[in-house]
């Protein structure tokens, strides 16, 4: 048994989580009768952690690179840095109600299928969809966050040489390590010419593919 796999099993869920994961175990048995096998593409949050220096750090090298091309390094207070950190903070809950809206524009049931709850164990909020959606629409819902409070700051920033925001849109993409590390482990799983579903975990970081592939005739 791996590590992974293992964590699982061991962590404590709260009674909203194991009322979410008895609804996914129903719903991963309808569609392994289906002839879909499941594959696990979840994250702990030390390794999101990690990630999030390999994938996230490079965009913000670039973007910091453009602003002090354009600008120049500048300076902030101490006032100005405390600022930055409450409001990056409070843009934590954005981060998390941007995931839901995009994911309840492609979720049948819209808004209804959307839920938030906090990783105790690690103090992280995060968003669940609990449908199905194709690669395309989680894909979308997962990077928007990033692009709208991350990069799209970040490049207003640099046009405008607003110092205080260039760094909260910094501080939003490094925030979205976790979720370009799941973006990255989704466009990496080999492609399938089958049937192919991605749903949420009903209680860790990423998700799970259930994967049907038709036997040639």
């Amino acid at each position: 048994m791996d590590s992974g796999k293992k964590r699982k099993q061991e962590r404590k869920l709260t009674a909203a989580e194991q009322k979410r994961k008895e609804m996914f175990l129903e719903k991963k048995a309808a569609l392994e009768m289906e002839g879909f096998e499941a594959r696990d593409l979840t994250i702990s949050a030390l390794y999101a952690n990690v990630m999030a220096v390999v994938l996230a750090f490079p965009i913000i090298l670039v973007l910091w690179a453009v602003f002090v091309w354009k600008n120049g390094y500048g300076s902030m207070s101490s006032l100005i840095w405390l600022t930055v950190l409450v409001l990056f903070f409070l843009l934590i809950v954005v981060h998390e109600v941007i995931h839901g809206l995009f994911w309840s524009f492609f979720a049948k049931n819209g808004w209804k299928s959307i839920s938030f709850k906090i990783m105790w164990n690690s103090l992280t909020p995060y968003c669940i969809c609990q449908e199905e959606l194709t690669k395309g629409q989680y894909a979308i819902g997962g990077v928007m966050p990033c692009v709208l409070l991350g990069i799209l700051p970040a490049i207003v920033a640099i046009f405008l040489g607003n110092l205080p925001l260039f760094w909260v849109g910094a501080l939003m993409i490094l925030a979205a390590g976790g979720d370009l590390t799941i973006l990255w482990k989704l466009f990496r799983f080999p492609h399938s010419k089958g049937d192919v579903r991605f749903l949420d975990h009903p209680y860790e970081a990423g998700l799970v593919i259930f994967e049907r592939t038709f036997s040639k005739v």
